[in-house]
């Protein structure tokens, strides 16, 4: 089940029309109001969240579902006007998994919804056992966390996909269009800063250790020094 809080009703049916199309399902709501109630009620697997609307802001809605444990894992795409650099890291850093300026294409959406719930459901059954560590930095698969000298980092269910994909190929540069293809399984023709921006707010959330990651002028990234398994 997906989860669609948007207020402006032509988008908000044209949106679960076109998923129930494709095989999925998806309920609109238009308040925040309403869709707090269907969420207490039952959980979606994905949640896709407008940003400007009534009675409380979608960045807000976004930070409330992070705090809270039964929702601080279901991936959040959000879809909203703001095409700014400023407004998608904002998102990003609150815990968004995925950003979607409007007006966009449906195909596009479908495309990187599906993309979203393969990742989400097929993580647990990859890499059992794996752990990678970089000095104070462990990466432990089985368990979805990350710790720097001890201590829990935050992490948005994209940025943990990147950071393991990153350390799964360690020494290796990663272009921007392979980290996108497989971390979040689709192509894209045009500009795109979504891995640029997921690295930044992944930097940021590594403190001293944001320099793991390395960016190799005009090919991509890698993460540096040799971390152990």
């Amino acid at each position: 089940m997906i989860y669609l809080l948007e207020d402006d009703e032509s988008i908000r049916e044209l949106v679960c029309y076109s998923l129930n199309k494709t095989g999925l399902s998806a309920i609109g709501f238009e308040t925040p109001k309403a869709f707090w109630r269907a969420l207490s009620e039952k959980l979606p697997e994905l949640i896709l969240l407008d940003v400007m609307l009534p009675e409380e802001d979608g960045i807000s809605v976004l930070t409330k579902l992070r705090l809270m444990p039964q929702t601080e894992k279901i991936p959040v795409i959000m879809l909203t006007v703001k095409s700014s650099e400023f407004d998608k890291v904002k998102a990003l850093d609150r815990g968004a998994d995925d950003y979607i300026t409007k007006p966009f294409g449906v195909m596009e959406l479908i495309a990187r919804v599906k993309a979203v719930l393969r990742r989400s459901q097929t993580v647990s059954t990859d890499s059992e056992g794996i752990v990678y560590k970089a000095g104070g930095l462990t990466v432990n698969i089985p368990s979805r966390t990350v710790t720097a000298d001890g201590v829990k980092v935050a992490l948005t269910f994209k940025e943990f996909e990147l950071i393991s994909f990153l350390f799964s190929h360690r020494g290796n540069v990663l272009s921007r269009d392979k980290i996108l293809r497989e971390v979040w399984s689709y192509d894209f023709d045009g500009e795109n800063r979504t891995v640029d921006v997921h690295v930044r707010t992944l930097r940021q959330k590594l403190g001293k250790y944001a320099n793991i990651i390395e960016t190799v002028r005009g090919a991509g990234y890698k993460i540096s020094g040799e971390p152990e398994n």
